[in-house]
């Protein structure tokens, strides 16, 4: 079956006709064009696909679009303002958080929503926030490090 979803993709309404089977990870990439959600192990173990409905963190590889319907879903697309950085993406570069990079959208918006809640996380609640999110290139450290750093950003 098919039915009709209104939702709204980082800040802008949508309406869409989309079968009830269809994964919001599809969804996001195929329909609206948003391939910096990434899909990884497709079974919500490696959370590459972190997005955030309703600001809270979501595994769009095993969240039926449909279930989505009148929430507020945000990628990490949405992070830049004006063709500026946000200070996650900002300090994610700086400090070297990025390897390959296949991981780092779901990382920033899994702390993205971690600095929303909590915006003076300690080392210890980084790494509870970010483990559900794998990385295969690096030892976290910098990612740490990085989610540190835009906390710092954002208190100044």
């Amino acid at each position: 079956m098919k039915r009709v979803v209104s939702l709204t993709v980082n800040g802008r309404e949508v309406e869409d006709i989309i079968p009830d089977n269809l994964l919001l990870i599809d969804y996001l990439r195929e329909r609206r064009g948003l391939t910096g959600t990434k899909q990884g192990c497709d079974g919500g173990e490696c959370g590459a696909c972190t997005v955030l409905v309703n600001g809270r963190p979501r595994l769009s590889c095993v969240t039926l679009a449909a279930s989505c319907a009148g929430a507020e879903v945000e990628t990490v697309e949405a992070q830049a303002h004006g063709g500026r950085l946000s200070a996650l993406q900002r300090a994610f570069h700086e400090n070297l958080g990025a390897q390959c990079g296949f991981c780092t959208p779901g990382m920033i918006m899994t702390a993205e929503a971690l600095l929303r809640d909590e915006p003076d996380p300690d080392e210890d609640r980084i790494r509870e926030a970010l483990g559900g999110n794998l990385c295969r290139c690096t030892g976290y450290v910098k990612i740490i490090r990085s989610v540190r750093a835009a906390a710092e950003e954002l208190k100044a």
